[in-house]
């Protein structure tokens, strides 16, 4: 709540301050915000009252908007908002402003309002130095669907070219086809009460003879499951050899991932059924080297 709802409410600048004083049952968030009661904000709380400090036409980015588009990222330290150019107000302790004349047009989640995933990612990159951290922080709305590597691209190419060169170079180098793939595969387990499996591995026979690849597997069933297979085609005859060696076999395409999900996921519960029945195949498995990050 601000001081003018305060006043309006018949408290003076005088007792509210007195009120946020040690000991005093309310907490001062911000020069002229303060928070109802003397207890530590929650980050909803905190996004609230910096949104009551800066105004209307403030937009929340970085991870606290990616999070709030379902994104499963730590949040930073720092709240960060975009602002318009025009704004002079200083910030805050606990806020970092970004003055910009690109200001997004907001997504309203829980009565707040978020930068778009791509411009959200990018201007969580930019600001960080490690190219590595750079390259995990640009898979995110890739592996959670959120936006495609193009969009990122033409969202890089819309703004300021500041500090985007270490951005530019990971995102053209980033291959989203296993990133994406993989973060539809996972969304499908969660309709489905599986122990999660082990990713990307190759299945060999006793001798360590190479039989076939399967993108997830459940080594004490022999379960395999390829979900990224080319529809029309039989993709190599890999499967057929997993299959003859008694491995219950799933196969999928990344678009049944997309647009069937609850489907897949039926029918890994019914191959993970007639896994538990059947004895497990002579096989062992070894993981493949990452092509992509895990998010």
């Amino acid at each position: 709540m601000n001081l003018e709802q305060l006043r309006q409410a018949g408290v003076s600048d005088r007792r509210a301050r007195r009120l946020c004083g040690p000991g005093g049952p309310w907490r001062r968030l911000h020069p002229g915000v303060v928070l109802l009661r003397n207890t530590a904000p929650t980050r909803q709380q905190l996004l609230h009252a910096a949104l009551v400090r800066y105004g209307p036409g403030v937009v929340i980015t970085g991870a606290d908007a990616l999070q709030a588009h379902g994104v499963k990222c730590p949040a930073e330290r720092e709240i960060h908002l975009l602002v318009p150019q025009e704004c002079r107000v200083v910030p805050s302790e606990g806020v970092r402003l970004a003055r910009t004349a690109r200001l997004p047009d907001p997504i309203e989640v829980d009565g707040l309002p978020f930068a778009p995933p791509a411009r959200a990612t990018l201007d969580l990159a930019r600001s960080e130095p490690d190219p590595a951290r750079i390259r995990h922080l640009l898979t995110l709305p890739l592996y959670w669907g959120l936006s495609s590597r193009r969009e990122l691209l033409a969202e890089l190419e819309a703004g300021s070219q500041r500090g985007t060169a270490a951005v530019r170079k990971v995102l053209r180098e980033l291959d989203e086809g296993p990133i994406q793939a993989h973060g539809l595969a996972t969304r499908v387990l969660d309709r489905v009460p599986l122990p999660p499996p082990s990713w990307d591995q190759t299945i060999c026979d006793r001798r360590g003879r190479r039989i076939g690849e399967a993108d997830a597997w459940w080594d004490e069933l022999g379960l395999a499951w390829q979900y990224r297979c080319s529809p029309g085609t039989g993709g190599g005859f890999s499967h057929l050899a997993l299959a003859a060696t008694g491995i219950v076999l799933v196969r999928c395409t990344v678009r049944q991932l997309q647009q069937v999900p609850q489907e897949v996921a039926q029918e890994l519960a019914r191959a993970f059924g007639e896994a538990s029945r059947t004895p497990r195949p002579k096989v062992r498995a070894i993981p493949q080297t990452p092509a992509g990050d895990a998010a």
